[in-house]
């Protein structure tokens, strides 16, 4: 069971290794100006997305919202 498991994975890596490659290895001309752009502005609103979240986690821990209630 264990090796069936291990060979799923392995075959799973080498997938997504060959995938990557040939992804990477396509021909065809430089990204245009509105690439960058569009990539600038989705990795830009990736992080504040990411940066807010955390700021309401810790946000929460602080207030003590995450802790168990309180029956008295």
């Amino acid at each position: 069971m264990r090796t069936l498991l291990l060979i799923i994975l392995l075959g799973m890596l080498v997938a997504a290794g060959y995938f990557a490659y040939s992804a990477m290895a396509v021909e065809g001309g430089p990204i245009p100006t509105e690439g960058y752009v569009a990539l600038a502005l989705g990795a830009g609103f990736s992080v504040v997305v990411g940066v807010g979240l955390m700021m309401l986690l810790f946000f929460s821990s602080r207030r003590g919202y995450d802790e168990p209630p309180h029956f008295r």
